[in-house]
């Protein structure tokens, strides 16, 4: 489906833009049935993250966006642990606390909405692509009224 050299040469531009040079970002193609369409694993201390992306059954079509979406993870990355640390601090680590579950989840709602809304501002901004992906919602309205993908 995606070509990894090309994927590459998007992963280095949005990199570069997004102020993470200094960052080691290896990129993985996932080749089997996989539930996300893109995910990113990180390593602060070291600097080093690696980038996945669902090569089988992507659920979203513009992955540029997806490529910027996945980095501008890592730079709000650590903002992200000092919050989670935070909640623990303030509520424990009950993960079954109705308190903690509030926050929390609201928490990684609100991180998941400014990432997604940065990463549309710098697609706007400079992305080859600048279509929009419906991807999840696009099948559920599928679903709703029956046309087959």
């Amino acid at each position: 489906m995606f070509d990894h050299k090309e994927l590459q040469a998007l992963l280095e531009k949005w990199q570069h833009i997004l102020r993470l040079r200094d960052w080691d970002i290896k990129l993985e193609l996932v080749t089997k049935e996989w539930r996300k369409t893109g995910d990113v694993k990180i390593d602060q201390h070291d600097k080093k993250a690696i980038l996945l992306i669902n090569n089988c059954n992507p659920k979203q079509t513009n992955i540029e966006h997806l490529i910027i979406h996945e980095l501008l993870h890592i730079k709000l990355f650590g903002m992200d642990q000092m919050i989670e640390k935070l909640l623990h601090c303030v509520y424990g680590n009950d993960g079954n606390d109705p308190k903690f579950s509030f926050a929390y989840d609201q928490f990684m709602e609100l991180l998941e909405q400014t990432t997604e809304d940065l990463a549309k501002g710098y697609k706007d901004l400079g992305a080859i692509d600048q279509s929009t992906s419906f991807g999840r919602i696009q099948k559920q309205a599928d679903d709703e009224w029956g046309k087959s993908l």
